[in-house]
């Protein structure tokens, strides 16, 4: 066993979750490292979808402005190391394990002081802020895990904070209600911020705009003071024109799909350019920004791996999530016929996901991933058939063979001709993680 493979063993025994949130274990960790995460300014992103991709094109666009990154964000699709990047480069395994091995033996002091042991998201969080002080960066983009207020991340104390759509999902974390959960998530807002959030409902507002004036923060909100002007397809992607903080960028090219992701764009170029100082009459070099945005890329969004038939890979896991990528699916492919592939996790709401997609799919194959948590496949595949009807319902008991027969399906629909013909797998980031791992070899 080589040496990094014994660093995942190790993250992957003090297990994902905990019975309470307990932010003093990873404050007490990252004091006897000596604070690394204040050796740093930081973008902070919160909401429940849309984060990683906007932290990507932060990321990109803050390299395009010729700045040294660290960028933190989960989960990943086929290597921890992916949540730990270095100028838009997961970490080698070299640097994983070094960091691991000097962050372990006092970890370990930590876990001698308390109930429950550090978690592996905990470890993780320490790893990145230590791996960006060491680098050095010169700014750290970071992606908070679940919520906001009680994340391991928010220890660092960001001065720019972006707050994507929130919507319910994790409510046995967050609460039931969308305000309840905003305002887990609005924890992340500290004194002096300036604050970057999409459009939300009224009920997911109120708790922001609170937490900004009892923080002393600045805020900036789509549809106000910055967002989408336009926005046409285009080959591969979309051309943009955005209203920034500083005016108008025209002609920006995106190679992502989806009005969810123009918005998605939209708050990163006000984050980049709230960091940045640009402001009325004072922007950023459209040059850089078209640069910038032209390098995106969303692993597991509406991601093409596959022609003839097109196979799409995407990791909306909650309805709000899913009506992004159905939007984007009925806006933007030219599907005749499409086939879906859905293993969904036990906690997630299922039949919501199910009734948004089965206006857009002929036929769905239903199967279960490799998740300990994974709902079984015989318990999708009758909430499926009391959605689709039984005719339109397919069982997998694994996901190689979920693809066989979506593929079989889509082709015995084409009799010969595959275009506009398509499969799309869904409903998980580990279910995109193992189809990934299945389509890319």
């Amino acid at each position: 066993m080589s040496e990094y493979t014994e660093v995942e063993a190790a993250l992957n025994e003090r297990g994902f979750t905990r019975m309470v949130f307990d932010m003093q274990k990873i404050r007490g960790l990252m004091d006897v490292l000596g604070s690394p995460q204040r050796a740093y300014p930081a973008i902070h992103l919160t909401g429940t979808n849309g984060k990683t991709s906007t932290a990507r094109m932060i990321d990109g666009l803050l390299r395009a402005c010729g700045l040294h990154t660290g960028r933190y964000t989960s989960p990943h699709l086929e290597t921890v190391r992916e949540r730990i990047s270095l100028d838009g480069e997961p970490v080698s395994e070299e640097r994983f394990v070094a960091t691991y091995q000097e962050i372990a033996p006092l970890a370990e002091l930590i876990d001698a002081r308390n109930s429950e042991p550090l978690t592996y998201f905990d470890m993780t969080t320490a790893m990145a802020y230590a791996t960006f002080a060491d680098a050095p960066v010169d700014i750290a983009v970071v992606e908070v895990g679940l919520g906001g207020e009680e994340d391991a991340t928010n220890v660092i104390d960001a001065g720019v904070c972006v707050m994507t759509p929130i919507g319910l999902d994790h409510t046995e974390w967050l609460g039931d209600t969308i305000e309840d959960i905003a305002w887990a998530k609005a924890g992340i807002i500290h004194k002096g911020a300036t604050v970057i959030t999409a459009l939300q409902d009224e009920e997911a507002m109120r708790p922001i705009l609170e937490r900004c004036a009892e923080m002393g923060a600045i805020v900036a909100r789509e549809g106000s003071e910055f967002g989408v002007v336009q926005r046409t397809q285009a080959v591969g992607g979309q051309v943009l024109v955005l209203q920034g903080l500083g005016g108008v960028y025209e002609e920006i090219f995106l190679p992502l799909f989806g009005a969810h992701q123009a918005q998605n764009a939209a708050l990163a170029l006000a984050a980049v350019e709230a960091f940045l100082g640009a402001g009325p009459g004072k922007q950023i070099d459209i040059d850089l920004i078209r640069e910038g945005f032209a390098g995106a890329d969303s692993p597991g969004r509406l991601e093409r791996v596959r022609s003839a038939p097109a196979i799409l890979l995407d990791g909306a896991h909650n309805p709000h999530g899913m009506a992004a990528t159905v939007t984007a699916l009925e806006e933007e492919f030219s599907f005749r016929y499409l086939v879906a592939v859905l293993a969904v996790l036990g906690d997630k709401d299922a039949t919501g996901l199910l009734d948004l997609l089965e206006p857009v799919v002929a036929r769905i194959v239903v199967t279960q991933n490799s998740s300990p948590r994974s709902m079984p496949a015989a318990e999708l595949g009758r909430l499926a058939v009391e959605v689709f009807g039984e005719d339109r319902v397919t069982v997998a008991e694994n996901m190689p063979d979920a693809i066989e027969e979506a593929v079989v399906l889509a082709e015995e629909d084409a009799s010969g001709e595959l275009s506009g013909v398509g499969v799309v797998i869904t409903g998980s980031v580990v279910t995109v993680a193992d189809a990934r791992k299945l389509l890319k070899r």
